[in-house]
């Protein structure tokens, strides 16, 4: 490995980045930030092989993208700051659970930004500040500058918000299912951080940073979302602080295998709906179809089938397999393995 500084290519307002600049703050590997601005655009793509971010420039000289990836790395990289836990229940539940936030999170967040017309001006006007400016949010802009990002987020909205709602089935149609799913979610939270400073304790995982991403660059900064918090706000902001400014040094995991009741609660909401969704999603994609129909309780949605799940589900099955989860009669019970049993469908 060599020595240096790491780089975070990518935007503050994109979850999938605030998750990866968490794990870094954390493990307390030095890095900076580059924006993804709009005419550096097509040289980074070719350079990385993708359009998408968070992308990291290590100094190996490699970029590379795919936090599902990246977070075991940097774990490896900087063993002396671990981020998937020992035990054999807690590391297995560190993957599941890290797949429950990056996918069913995405469906409130995209929802939430793009399908209000004020939020869609905010967070456009925000995107356009790192995009179009190179600049951080934190920095003050120029009346100028003010005007170069103003019409951005209409622009957005229509050329890349909306769409990414309808492959995800959280369109405009589904106001009332998606922000009663994110109140129950909140709640849930909000029980278990009663006496749990992260998922699993006193120390952060790889699960925590994909929450605490989505946190970070959508329901604490954009107003649509933050409005659904209530009471639940100072909850979130408290937690996102501890996962942002502690110190890796001072803290350690439970050393039981035990599932706190207010965790099983969590485990079974992500059971009932992002499983279900999971599994008929990779069924979908592996029999060719486009789309699928689906109830989870408020209505039928649809949603446009996606072939990555099944990579990101046969990865987890890979890290199941090596800790024998399915010999750990108390998390069989909880129902959470079920969508990693299957072979590949896709």
């Amino acid at each position: 490995m060599y020595q240096g500084n790491y780089e975070l290519i990518g935007l503050e307002l994109s979850m999938f980045t605030r998750k990866l600049e968490a794990q870094l703050r954390f493990q307390g590997i030095p890095y900076q930030w580059h924006f993804k601005k709009m005419a550096e655009h097509e040289a980074i793509k070719k350079r990385s092989g993708t359009h998408f971010i968070p992308i990291l420039n290590t100094p190996d000289g490699w970029m590379i993208n795919d936090t599902i990836a990246i977070g075991p790395m940097l774990h490896e990289r900087f063993h002396h700051a671990p981020v998937i836990p020992n035990s054999s229940i807690q590391r297995a539940l560190c993957f599941i659970l890290e797949d429950y936030f990056n996918h069913w999170m995405c469906r409130h967040a995209l929802h939430s930004r793009w399908c209000y017309e004020d939020n869609a001006m905010v967070a456009g006007r925000n995107f356009g500040v790192n995009m179009i400016l190179g600049k951080s949010l934190e920095d003050e802009l120029t009346e100028e500058e003010e005007k170069q990002v103003a019409g951005n987020g209409k622009f957005m909205k229509a050329s890349f918000g909306l769409p990414a709602c309808k492959v995800q089935g959280a369109g405009e149609d589904q106001r009332e299912a998606i922000q009663a799913d994110f109140k129950l979610m909140m709640t849930l939270l909000n029980e278990h951080m009663k006496s749990n400073d992260f998922l699993f304790g006193d120390r952060p995982c790889l699960a925590d940073f994909a929450l605490v991403g989505s946190a970070k660059a959508h329901f604490l900064i954009d107003p649509e979302p933050l409005s659904w918090l209530g009471d639940h706000e100072s909850m979130l902001e408290a937690y996102v602080d501890r996962v942002w400014n502690c110190n890796h040094e001072e803290l350690s995991w439970p050393e039981d295998e035990n599932i706190p009741e207010s965790l099983l609660a969590i485990i079974e909401h992500m059971v009932n709906n992002y499983h279900v969704f999971a599994l008929k999603n990779v069924q979908a994609a592996a029999n060719g179809e486009k789309e699928f129909t689906l109830d989870l309780g408020y209505g039928e949605f649809t949603v446009q089938s996606m072939k990555r799940l099944d990579k990101t589900r046969l990865h987890i099955q890979d890290e199941l397999i090596r800790v024998n989860a399915w010999e750990l009669s108390n998390l069989v019970e909880t129902g959470a393995l079920e969508l990693y049993k299957y072979p590949a469908f896709v």
